[in-house]
């Protein structure tokens, strides 16, 4: 981010990191590419070529699903912030419910191996960990896998809701110690058994069948999918307050303190920033609006309703009368006075949102509750102004001069 922002600079631009900052265009993230490779080079997460390299695999494929699945609502937090709102759930983001993509092969494959199902690809026979070799399967590189916040690529996931502006710190760090935490239940199971191929058959088997609803190949921009996510009990945290606040829950706390990983102190001092920089974000884009609508948009637009004005009453003078003129002056009159008056509900709400001082999450929730919403009304009442008002008014560069002309 520091190069671009640089190699930008040079070339007199700047680098936009802002998560979408143009309405109904592809906003801009990341694709975290997460692995786990043992420190003299294997890959866990790569099928091996014998029987026991593809348990090792299984089993640590399994212990990733359950991570995702039990903590969704921590991982999900670690790719929250304002920018990041309006882009997941658009249509070239993955939602904020968290699923994991394995690709239809390597679902049949764990589906036939836990519930004892032949396996079609392989003549119905029925896989066994630790005494079959997995049939080879390839990456999935379809335009529906783009859907996935969670990704198996072929020996890595790529977790795909983290923003554009944010660092790959944070989910790294939730995805280390989640997966930690089901790890230490494998090892503390597996040193237990008297057979260890036989345990870990059981704990793929126990907690694969627990957790196999965080699995989903399909289309993630689908309302059904919602719907769908919904019956599987998955979590749908769509802003950034609401995911942050799970960062006190019980088990989050817990889960970083069984790590060593962050104290619960550690983790509200973490909280409290996070909020104080989602409302100051906020209030920073909400004053900016304000200042354009009023100072620009406003002056602007009644500069172009007078020349209008003006443009009827000389017609009217030579016996023309301009009926459409007239429709497109109230139009124009009737869409400054609600910009005018949405404006100032914002300004109220902003007011309203600083007044609350030092409780920081009260205060973020009337960000997100009440300031955002007043300047989702604003943006409307601007973007029809925009529609009806000449371009040689309009005091900003329209889309088609910023993203189509040099």
């Amino acid at each position: 981010m520091e190069t671009l922002k640089t190699v930008a600079n040079r070339h007199d631009m700047v680098a936009l990191l802002h998560e979408k900052p143009f309405a109904g265009v592809n906003g801009s993230g990341k694709h975290d590419n997460w692995s786990i490779d043992t420190d003299d080079g294997i890959r866990l997460l790569k099928p091996g070529e014998n029987p026991q390299e593809d348990a090792q695999f299984l089993l640590f494929l399994t212990a990733v699903i359950t991570a995702v699945d039990r903590y969704a609502p921590y991982l999900r937090l670690t790719a929250a912030n304002a920018g990041n709102d309006h882009r997941l759930g658009a249509n070239e983001a993955p939602p904020a419910i968290i699923s994991i993509f394995l690709g239809d092969q390597l679902t049949e494959i764990l589906d036939s191996i836990v519930d004892g199902t032949p396996y079609r690809e392989r003549g119905g026979e029925i896989l066994k960990i630790g005494a079959t070799t997995l049939p080879s399967f390839p990456r999935d590189i379809s335009d529906r896998n783009r859907t996935s916040p969670f990704a198996f690529t072929g020996s890595k996931f790529e977790f795909r809701m983290v923003g554009s502006s944010q660092s790959l710190a944070g989910p790294n760090v939730m995805l280390n110690t989640t997966v930690a935490q089901v790890l230490t239940e494998f090892a503390e199971r597996l040193e237990q058994a008297d057979d260890t191929m036989a345990g870990i058959n059981a704990v793929i088997k126990e907690y694969y069948t627990t957790h196999r609803r965080v699995i989903f190949n399909g289309n993630g921009y689908s309302d059904e999918w919602v719907a769908e996510a919904g019956k599987r009990g998955l979590p749908n945290l769509t802003n950034t307050v609401d995911a942050l606040t799970r960062m006190l829950d019980e088990e989050c706390v817990d889960l970083f303190a069984n790590q060593k990983v962050l104290s619960k102190e550690e983790l509200e001092s973490r909280l409290e920033i996070y909020l104080e920089t989602y409302s100051k974000q906020v209030n920073i884009e909400a004053g900016v609006m304000f200042e354009m609508a009023k100072r620009l948009v406003a002056p602007a637009v009644n500069r172009y309703l007078q020349e209008i004005i003006t443009s009827v009453k000389e017609l009217k003078k030579l016996g023309v009368e301009s009926p459409e003129q007239m429709k497109l002056i109230r139009t124009i009159t009737q869409l400054m006075n609600d910009l005018l008056s949405r404006a100032d509900e914002l300004s109220d709400r902003i007011t309203e949102a600083l007044a609350i001082g030092e409780d920081v999450l009260a205060q973020a929730k009337a960000y997100r509750g009440q300031v955002v919403p007043a300047m989702a009304a604003l943006r409307e009442k601007a973007d029809a102004l925009e529609k009806c008002t000449d371009k040689n008014h309009w005091p900003y560069p329209s889309y088609e001069d910023m993203l189509f002309r040099l």
